[in-house]
């Protein structure tokens, strides 16, 4: 399956057109025209949050519009609008108004314009279309078929939107996945180096406390072998006190669940968001107990590449 991101956006319009003609009037036939204007955007969020925006001719639709998108998205902040728009034209020209629609319309401009002078006067085209034949809805099981499946393509842009996204974001933690193995790699070894110069060290300041003591003729001075047994155990005290190898094992092996996830695909933006942290509280420990300047660095290249997968995996569905 793919990696879908939370973030997307998708736009429809479409048109539905019916000629209406009366065989018992002699005007003109009438093309009526509804314009469907569908508008889908998500963002991420923890949950599955729908907000939807319908004008009141596509308010019955909102039970089986909002069980659509719940049954393919799982997570994200998103939000419908809708807008239908209808108009009528005629086959060639309007039917003239009767004299007597005129004369009501004129009664009610010169009605406003005494109550209101700054008002302007109707033009032809606004005269026209007041007295246009008032608009007929939609038959419901058109409109609901038209919708549905309009609402079916959005759903379908908005999705491969978020794969194209989700597969840039699969892209970008492959990468750093990378990374932060090439950093575990390098600090693997400085472990064991580290603690053979501080045995080295050890042995050295014992022997030299042993000839300053034979020296002074002290009689209790520490035999060679004793000597090397004492470096011996504080190497390993000192070995304990930094060993990361479990650490680094760890790290490791969270990177595999990762890969493997986004091989996976599908809803995994939640359990990735748990082994982040994981990851972060290893790079943490590492960096608790570095010993030397490069473990340090290496640990803080670690974090700042944890929190920039941590803050693309907060986008992934």
């Amino acid at each position: 399956m793919p990696v879908y991101s939370m973030t997307g956006y998708a736009c429809l319009q479409s048109s539905y057109s019916a000629i209406e003609s009366d065989e018992k009037s002699t005007s003109l036939p009438e093309t009526r025209n509804w314009q469907l204007t569908l508008e889908l955007r998500s963002v991420n969020s923890r949950f599955l949050d729908l907000t939807l925006k319908l004008p009141e001719e596509l308010r019955p639709f909102e039970a089986v519009l909002r069980d659509l998108l719940q049954k393919n998205l799982r997570r994200g902040k998103v939000e419908l609008r809708a807008q239908i728009n209808a108009a009528i034209s005629h086959a060639h020209q309007p039917a003239a108004p009767s004299p007597a629609t005129l004369q009501k319309l004129i009664a009610l401009q010169d009605s406003v314009l005494a109550w209101m002078p700054q008002a302007r006067t109707l033009s032809v085209a606004e005269v026209l279309q007041l007295v246009a034949t008032p608009q007929q809805s939609l038959p419901e099981d058109a409109l609901r078929q038209w919708l549905l499946g309009d609402a079916q393509k959005l759903l379908g842009n908005l999705q491969q939107a978020r794969q194209t996204e989700g597969a840039q974001l699969a892209q970008s933690l492959q990468t750093r996945i990378g990374q932060l193995r090439a950093l575990s790699q390098r600090a693997a070894p400085l472990i064991p180096q580290l603690v053979a110069q501080q045995r080295q060290r050890f042995l050295d300041k014992w022997q030299e406390a042993m000839q300053m003591g034979g020296m002074a003729g002290g009689a209790g001075t520490l035999s060679a072998e004793a000597a090397n047994d004492r470096a011996l155990s504080e190497a390993t005290a000192f070995a304990l006190r930094i060993d990361v190898a479990e650490e680094l094992v760890r790290l490791q092996a969270h990177l595999d669940t990762i890969e493997a996830l986004l091989k996976q695909g599908g809803e995994l933006g939640k359990r990735l968001d748990f082994i982040i942290q994981e990851l972060h509280r290893e790079a943490n420990t590492l960096g608790s107990k570095s010993a030397t300047l490069e473990t340090s660095h290496i640990s803080v290249d670690m974090k700042v590449l944890i929190e920039q997968m941590r803050e693309q995996v907060q986008n992934i569905e």
